[in-house]
């Protein structure tokens, strides 16, 4: 955190016995304030350097470090070890009270991207040694925080080193979700040149979607009449409430009543956001016949009504919903 983000964890720490100054880094304050520093000077635990120029250490001991589903001192001794961290005695282990671990992150990012792209990323050793003690080698991993994307990283990652098939769900709703969570993901299962060699940003295996919110539905206000969506905005709805797969509006024939193509169903609207359209559409055999059937595929057909019977609809592989009278009952 910045000092403009933390102000009072922004302050000269001083060491009672030298009374040495050290200051604050202004893009990566201390990680106490005033007052519980002073608590954790008092216990011990901040080793301070002989000169103002180096860094206080924050000592962390192994048996405050232990889970109970793995010891989860492992992974801190190895982050301790790769970023050469000081040892104080063989009780105690330090890391920087300012920096932490989240150096190798920052790291990881300017070298993908060539810059500073986000403050304080995630670590991927974390993340990866996290996920490989909680998750099976087929679990769904959620991030509702997504940030840089780290943790699909460490997915794709592990799938890669132990042949698992987690799955990752990333969930960002900062403008840079595009450009910098989800493109992170890209460059690294395309390969990035100049980090050849580097065992952090081998090329992964993997692939996945990028999906933007769209405009909320008002439920309640369509099936009362009082508000008709548009013919994309319905179609959007029924065909992901249909399928549960991803909608492409590119793929949208208004003029043809064509939805979409889902692995099971060629998706079909019959509406318009017009009262009086609503009151005479119907699915009659002329608009089943104008209609292009997909190969292997049920036709899924949303109209206000039907004229064809269940026999014609089984034999020509159509499935019929009928959209709510409430949808077109608007000030009827």
């Amino acid at each position: 955190m910045t000092k403009e983000q933390r102000p009072n964890q922004f302050y000269d720490l001083v060491d009672p016995k030298t009374d040495i100054k050290y200051p604050a880094n202004p893009k990566r304050v201390w990680a106490f304030i005033p007052e519980s520093m002073e608590r954790e000077i008092k216990m011990g635990r901040v080793v301070f350097p002989e000169t103002p120029t180096s860094r206080p250490m924050y000592k962390r001991y192994l048996n405050n470090l232990r889970s109970d589903i793995n010891p989860i001192s492992t992974w801190i001794r190895e982050a301790s070890d790769q970023r050469k961290m000081s040892e104080d005695n063989t009780f105690g282990r330090t890391i920087s009270l300012s920096s932490g671990l989240n150096s190798e992150g920052t790291r990881l990012i300017q070298t993908i991207f060539e810059e500073e792209a986000l403050p304080y990323p995630k670590p991927l050793s974390l993340i990866k040694h996290l996920i490989a003690q909680v998750a099976k080698d087929d679990d769904i991993v959620l991030d509702s925080f997504a940030g840089s994307g780290t943790t699909a990283q460490a997915v794709l990652e592990l799938n890669q080193e132990d042949g698992g098939n987690r799955k990752f769900i990333l969930i960002e709703m900062e403008e840079y979700a595009d450009r910098l969570t989800a493109e992170r993901i890209r460059r690294l299962i395309r390969g990035i040149p100049n980090a050849q060699g580097e065992k952090s940003l081998k090329r992964v295996d993997g692939s996945f979607s990028f999906f933007r919110l769209g405009r909320p539905l008002d439920i309640a206000g369509i099936l009362s009449g009082e508000a008709m969506p548009s013919y994309h905005d319905l179609a959007r709805y029924l065909f992901y409430t249909a399928t549960g797969e991803y909608f492409d509006p590119a793929n949208v024939q208004e003029d043809k009543c064509f939805v979409g193509e889902s692995s099971q169903y060629a998706v079909y609207l019959l509406y318009k956001p017009d009262l009086e359209y609503l009151k005479r559409a119907a699915f009659t055999r002329d608009v089943a016949e104008a209609l292009t059937a997909i190969v292997d595929k049920t036709r899924l057909i949303f109209a206000p009504s039907k004229f064809l019977d269940n026999d014609y609809l089984e034999e020509h592989k159509i499935k019929f919903v009928q959209l709510p009278f409430e949808v077109f009952r608007y000030q009827m």
